[in-house]
């Protein structure tokens, strides 16, 4: 038996730095390209991400989006409605989207003339939280049918975002959901997030979030 200490090796660590080197170059492709805006969308399954860019896409210029899926490109096929500069990216098993994944879909998806560039990450909570795609701002999606106790049980996303959409309000009468308890938990986790009301299906609040991206 060998004597001294076992070798440890931090895989976690490791891992980040090496996502965070290849971020910093997205960023700069993003600059080099004049993009206003990144966003990256993070969300449960089924709270309303690709939903929620079907409604903002038609109200931005020139904006383009990368969906992100572990499988099937069924987001991508209802944006493709609406714009042509869409990309899916299938990560085959992995629960979020690394900035080595967003970068692979460069130079054949092209930036140019892009003016915001939205990330829409696999539904997950959890996982995307940690990672840096290059993005300006992460977005956290929450709908009033998931409950009251998102930002408490998962708190990592909120803390991390700059703009909380709470979606699916059309359903309040039906879910028993306090929205004012559901904002007051999020906003006890991060007191500087911004906080949009919005449904997809009336509309409500959708132009009030477009002229947060804006600026």
């Amino acid at each position: 038996m060998s004597e001294g200490k076992p070798k440890i090796v931090e895989v976690g660590e490791k891992v980040l730095k090496a996502n965070d080197k290849v971020a910093a170059e997205l960023r700069q492709s993003y600059s080099d390209n004049d993009v206003k805006g990144v966003f990256n969308l993070i969300s449960s399954p089924g709270a309303g991400k690709t939903s929620l860019l079907e409604n903002i896409v038609p109200r931005l210029e020139n904006p383009a989006i990368i969906e992100g899926d572990i499988a099937t490109s069924r987001d991508a096929q209802r944006i493709y409605e609406l714009t042509d500069r869409v990309v899916q990216i299938n990560t085959r098993g992995a629960c979020h989207l690394d900035a080595r994944m967003v970068s692979g879909v460069f130079p054949d998806f092209s930036l140019a003339g892009v003016d915001y560039l939205f990330i829409e990450n696999v539904g997950n909570l959890v996982c995307p939280t940690g990672y840096d795609l290059g993005e300006d701002h992460k977005i956290a999606v929450i709908s009033l049918p998931e409950g009251e106790d998102k930002a408490a049980k998962y708190p990592g996303i909120f803390r991390e975002a700059t703009i909380c959409v709470v979606n699916k309000i059309d359903l309040e009468p039906y879910c028993g959901v306090n929205i004012d308890r559901l904002e007051e938990d999020i906003l006890n986790v991060n007191p500087e997030l911004k906080l949009f009301r919005v449904s997809c299906e009336t509309g409500e609040g959708i132009d009030e979030l477009v002229e947060e991206i804006k600026k």
